[in-house]
Formats: structure tokens, C-alpha cells, sequence
């Protein structure tokens, strides 16, 4: 994608923007990509209706919805442009959660901001915060991933820690027990990546096999049932995964012939098998080859192919596919305007991409 020393990044987003989550200096919707006011974006993270973007400098910037406070900084008013989260640095990798944000700091550390209610902060308290707090216990964390209202850490040694709300099983500690706290992940070890989606938590082991936990009420644990579990289940079928994501109620696999594969909720088209059937195992995604990343929205699917464009699927009715309509997609279909795009995330009702320019 050229010489990265003499190119610069540039954020778009799309689809909902009631919050201002789009960055743009507006409220309104688009249907379409629109350049974020941010520059020097390293990494982006998409929340239900908040953003956050990763800054060259190691600081973090965040806009749309502020109410539980998940853009960390001190207020809680949304903001329709980047607002600079307070008090922290040296930042590394970030997550969002449907309310709530995550940073991973240069140490191995973790802070995290917003909404509460659960424990997903994992401060030992239940209250909201609208500037970082440290995660209670976590050192030599590697990667850091978010659910709708649980947090996920991945550990130096391949072992996962998660936090926050458990009704589904989504903390995967063989119980349904809120934790406000790191718990460890049962039975699970040599694990190389980490991903959550709305009440379920993913983990791509050293084999490229891939575990899954939680909710399964739509099958997106892919292990076959709809049972929901306590304790990591294997996807089944899925060998030589490279990456994974979670969507509100369904799971993606990146497998390393380039392909991907899909299963769980299927209503708006999410799985793109060119049907709106609910899969509870993995099923092809059409017409994609070629793909380098994948993401997860709340109904929609993103992938990135190797020419650096972009493909959308699912729910449309916010512009979340960024392909000019608003029309629910079943089948793959390109993001418009966008080329040599290298980072992709998928929030509640809006999109992201970060793009070399």
C-alpha cells in the first residue's frame, strides 16, 4: 500500500450519526463515507453510538454519545468532534464497548471509562466514569477487546481475562455471575487473539482454531446448538482461522486462504451467504476473496480486501454499508469513495476505516 514514511492516515466514517459518532461536525446520517476531524489516527474503535480513534502520539481521542461518560473527558455532554480523553498516554491498542472504552497502555496496563452499571471498568466499583481508571489486577496484558457490557484481556501467556455483565456466560468462568473484577477465562490457554460481541467473547488459539462463549440464542458460538455457555466451546469446522470478530448477534472468521466465513444472526443479511437464515455453524460469505481484515457491527459485516477497498453486509436502514442506499444487503457490496484502506471497525449503527492518503 506504498511507502507508509511519506503518506498520511485519514478517518471516514458512516451511517448514524444522532450522537455524533461520525465525527464530522454534524448530526446527520450518511449513507456514504465523510472525513473525521481527527489526523494522525493509528487505530479505531467503534462503540454502540460513541468513537474512538488512537492517536500517532499514544494519546486517544473519542466523540458521539457521552452520557455514561465513555469519552473520558470529565463531562459527559456528547460531542459531535474529537474530544481528547483525559490523564492518559503511551496508549497502544484501544477498544469500545457498547458503553464503555478501553485503552492498553505501553506497561501491559489497562484503563477503561464509561458506563459501569456491570462492573465492565473492572475498577472493583459499579460506578460510571467519565475519565480513566485502572483496571484492578492486570499486568502483561497484550490485547484488549469489548462486548456490549464486558471487557476482554488477553495475556502475555495466552491466557484471557474478562470482566463486567456474565448473564449470558459471556465472562466464560464457568458461572453467570456479574464481575466488576478480571476473572479468568476457564480451560482456556495458548490463545493469539481476542474479540467480543454483543453478550458473546471469541478467542483464535495458536492452532488457528477458534473458541467462543456466551450467548448463543442465534448460534453465533458456532458450535452446532443454541445453548448458551458458561465455558469456551469450539467453533466448529473452522481450521486455519487468521481472524476473528463479533457482531451484535453473530461471529466472523477470517481464514487464511482469504476468505471468510459467518454464522449466528442472519435477519438483515449479516452473515452475507445470500440468505436471512440464522446459522448456528459457519457458512461461506459470497463473493469474498482476497481479505485482509474483517469487523463486526450491531447487524452489519465489514471486510477489507487486498486492493485496500472495502465490502459491507447487513442491516442498512442508518447507511451503515456506506454503499449510497439505505437498503439491508444479504450479499457483500463495496464501500463508496474508499481505496488503500488498512483499518476497519464496526460500531452499533456506524462504520469505520482509516485510510492511507
Amino acid at each position: 500500500m506504498g511507502n507508509l514514511g511519506i503518506r498520511k492516515f485519514k478517518a471516514f466514517a458512516w451511517g448514524e450519526n444522532v450522537f455524533g459518532q461520525l465525527g464530522d461536525g454534524t448530526n446527520s446520517d450518511s449513507n456514504t463515507p465523510v472525513h473525521v476531524i481527527v489526523t494522525t489516527v493509528t487505530a479505531l474503535a467503534a462503540g454502540a453510538s460513541h468513537t474512538l480513534a488512537l492517536l500517532s502520539d499514544g494519546t486517544v481521542r473519542a466523540w458521539g454519545r457521552n452520557l455514561e461518560g465513555q469519552l473520558g473527558n470529565g463531562g459527559n455532554a456528547d460531542s459531535n468532534t474529537p474530544v481528547r480523553v483525559r490523564g492518559i498516554s503511551n496508549v497502544i491498542a484501544i477498544a469500545a464497548g457498547g458503553f464503555h472504552s478501553l485503552a492498553l497502555l505501553s506497561d501491559g496496563t489497562v484503563q477503561a471509562w464509561g458506563s459501569n452499571f456491570f462492573g465492565q471498568l473492572g475498577d472493583e466499583t459499579n460506578t460510571d466514569r467519565n475519565t480513566p481508571v485502572s483496571v484492578s489486577g492486570l499486568t502483561n496484558v497484550i490485547a484488549i477487546a469489548a462486548g456490549r457490557d464486558h471487557s476482554l484481556a488477553l495475556l502475555s501467556n495466552g491466557t484471557v481475562r474478562a470482566w463486567g455483565l456474565n448473564n449470558s456466560g459471556q465472562l466464560g468462568d464457568g458461572s453467570n455471575t456479574d464481575s466488576n473484577v478480571p476473572l479468568s477465562v476457564s480451560g482456556l490457554t495458548e490463545v493469539t487473539a481476542i474479540a467480543g460481541g454483543e453478550f458473546h467473547s471469541l478467542a483464535l488459539l495458536s492452532d488457528d482454531t477458534a473458541r467462543a462463549w456466551g450467548d448463543n440464542s442465534s448460534g453465533q458460538l458456532g458450535d452446532g446448538t443454541n445453548i448458551s455457555r458458561n465455558t469456551s466451546v469450539s467453533v466448529s469446522g473452522l481450521t486455519n482461522v487468521r481472524a476473528l470478530a463479533g457482531g451484535g448477534a453473530h461471529s466472523l472468521a477470517l481464514l487464511s486462504d482469504g476468505t471468510v466465513q459467518a454464522w449466528g444472526n442472519n435477519v438483515f443479511g449479516q452473515l452475507g451467504d445470500e440468505s436471512n437464515i440464522n446459522r448456528n455453524t459457519p457458512v461461506s460469505v459470497s463473493r469474498l476473496t482476497d481479505i485482509t481484515a474483517i469487523a463486526g457491527g450491531d447487524a452489519h459485516s465489514l471486510a477489507i480486501l487486498y486492493d485496500g477497498t472495502v465490502r459491507a453486509w447487513g442491516l442498512n436502514s442508518s447507511g451503515q454499508l456506506g454503499d449510497g442506499t439505505n437498503t439491508n444487503r444479504n450479499i457483500p457490496v463495496r464501500v463508496s469513495r474508499l481505496t488503500d484502506v488498512n483499518v476497519i471497525s464496526g460500531g452499533g449503527a456506524h462504520s469505520l476505516a482509516l485510510e492511507l492518503k
